[in-house]
């Protein structure tokens, strides 16, 4: 799918834009494959998580995969990608981050936040590349996003209820701004502005997964990202001189239900005592 002209005002009016059907239903297939089998390969980390009764105890998001993994290198830096975000940036952006979630039937979802409040971005702001691995819709757990806020500063946080949100952290709108669902089919890749406030709906269903792969970037011109997030990557995987900022943190803190925090992990996150 070529990216239209349709595309790049949608993501500067609205602040996201989605391409239907980047990655076809069988390279989407093989990703899922890939992560299922990284999950049972590390069962033995996910087994020292207490919370037996979140339904993330067997299915931990995997944090940073492309670092150690070439399966997730190779999509975070795919071509489709790098030519979808370079049209609607106007220059090519650097990689940072990757992240897969699992999101099993009954998992909490994540609060409204932005991007930018982690990633810290200087000059400039971070990108997300959003790929649907299931379909997405709002009783299995979409993304919900607020059109327009991409232009709106760095937003203080409160606390967040983590009986739905496996996140402790949340902004409240500005008056005038309502978030909306956006419905995906497997092989969809929403991008969108690291500014843009955005969360996700806890999965109400009985039996459907949401996974989905997720690729941060960093807009070309910046010259500073928080540390969490270096090494910096080029888009053809080379490592990048950029340096770091002095706040921000890691992407959205996984939370049990109680407000403790978890950590990372060997590519998979897991509480913090007794480590």
């Amino acid at each position: 799918m070529a990216v239209s002209n349709t595309n790049v005002r949608q993501f500067a009016a609205q602040g996201y834009t989605v391409a239907r059907g980047l990655f076809s239903l069988d390279e989407v297939a093989r990703l899922r494959d890939h992560y299922a089998r990284m999950n049972r390969e590390k069962h033995e980390v996910a087994d020292r998580i207490d919370d037996r009764d979140d339904p993330l105890h067997k299915y931990p998001r995997i944090m940073m995969p492309h670092r150690w993994d070439e399966t997730s290198m190779q999509w975070m830096i795919d071509e489709r990608l790098k030519e979808w975000m370079t049209k609607i940036l106007g220059r090519e952006p650097y990689a940072v981050q990757t992240m897969f979630y699992f999101k099993p039937p009954g998992a909490r979802g994540q609060a409204l936040h932005q991007d930018q409040f982690y990633l810290r971005v200087d000059p400039g702001t971070c990108v997300a590349a959003w790929m649907a691995v299931d379909r997405c819709d709002v009783e299995n757990g979409c993304l919900r996003v607020v059109p327009g806020t991409q232009d709106i500063p760095v937003l203080c946080t409160v606390d967040a209820d983590t009986d739905v949100s496996f996140t402790g952290d949340t902004v409240e709108l500005p008056p005038g701004y309502e978030p909306i669902p956006l419905i995906m089919d497997p092989g969809d890749v929403l991008f969108f502005n690291g500014q843009l406030v955005h969360g996700s709906y806890p999965n109400s269903t009985a039996d459907r997964f949401r996974c989905a792969l997720i690729g941060h970037y960093i807009v070309g011109e910046a010259e500073a990202v928080a540390k969490w997030y270096h090494p910096v990557l080029g888009m053809d995987g080379r490592e990048v001189e950029v340096g770091v900022s002095k706040q921000g943190g890691p992407c959205g803190v996984w939370v049990d239900r109680d407000g403790e925090p978890m950590a990372v992990l060997e590519g998979v996150e897991t509480r913090q005592e007794g480590w």
